[in-house]
């Protein structure tokens, strides 16, 4: 069955170079994550990855990875992004980051990605500039995702340690996305990361609004929430669509796990593909 990744981590010897330097350790020892994973692959290999994986098209974020000014942050130039898309137009599609202590830029820059670079979503980490998702300086944005009729995808649940030097607070809780989803109920939103710890608190609100979804990613199926499984399974088929991460876990794994989760056949195919190309406009 061929499916949609929607949160793939561009992870090329070009932009593994331009990662900070706690970036390597930190996917080699939070996930045991290694070769490709964390050197890099050509887009080529990462195409081969996703025969083998059976995934038709990845969704390739521009990460928006912390404040411009810090050394901790990584936030590469999103034309990299634009030429692996131009170059495999019909495996790839762009995700343009945002960083929302600059909301102007933030919607100058999703204009210019969507209308010229092609991008058909926006990706977001709160945890990154410490601002919750519901805060104020996020609004410009979602009012142009609007406007714009593209999704954005903004990561729930706590984060992890990613270095010493700049320990991040876990301000996305995934009901803070319901006031979002209240305030722009035309929105497309979708929760990344599961939500986790908070899983059930992310089912409620994806259940709750009929435009909030939850992305997979991140998570081994292997350790997903029983009623995460039990949710994509049935009363959620509707609701949930799959992702990675890549590199935090590699798309062989997560499809030979998911294949150990007995879903129904309908419940497979929304997914791993049908949710997603519904929602991103792929269908």
């Amino acid at each position: 069955m061929n499916a949609i990744d929607i949160v793939v981590g561009l992870q090329t010897p070009e932009t593994t170079a331009l990662r900070p330097d706690w970036a390597a350790k930190f996917f080699a020892g939070k996930f045991g994550a290694e070769g490709e994973a964390v050197e890099g692959t050509s887009l080529e290999g990462y195409i081969n990855i996703m025969d083998r994986a059976g995934i038709e098209r990845s969704l390739l974020f521009s990460p928006k990875a912390g404040p411009k000014q810090e050394a901790t942050s990584y936030r590469p130039d999103p034309t990299i992004v634009a030429d692996a898309v131009a170059a495999h137009p019909d495996r790839f599609s762009g995700l343009i980051g945002v960083d929302p202590t600059d909301p102007v830029a933030a919607v100058r820059e999703i204009e210019w990605a969507v209308r010229e670079l092609g991008f058909i979503g926006v990706h977001a980490y709160p945890h990154w500039f410490g601002l919750a998702p519901d805060h104020a300086l996020w609004y410009p944005i979602y009012a142009k995702c609007v406007e714009l009729n593209v999704p954005i995808q903004i990561q729930v649940g706590h984060c992890l340690l990613y270095t010493q030097e700049k320990p991040l607070r876990s301000v996305g809780r995934p009901i803070t996305l319901d006031t979002v989803a209240c305030d722009f109920p035309d929105l497309k939103l979708i929760g990344i990361h599961t939500g986790w710890p908070w899983t059930q608190e992310m089912i409620s609100v994806a259940w709750k609004h009929p435009n909030v979804y939850i992305g997979t990613d991140a998570f081994a199926p292997r350790y997903w929430d029983k009623e995460l499984v039990h949710f994509i399974n049935s009363w959620g088929r509707d609701k949930v669509m799959f992702g990675t991460d890549f590199p935090v876990i590699h798309p062989e794994t997560a499809m030979e796990q998911i294949a150990e989760l007995g879903f129904r056949e309908k419940s497979l195919e929304n997914f791993l593909s049908g949710n997603a190309a519904r929602v991103y406009g792929l269908d």
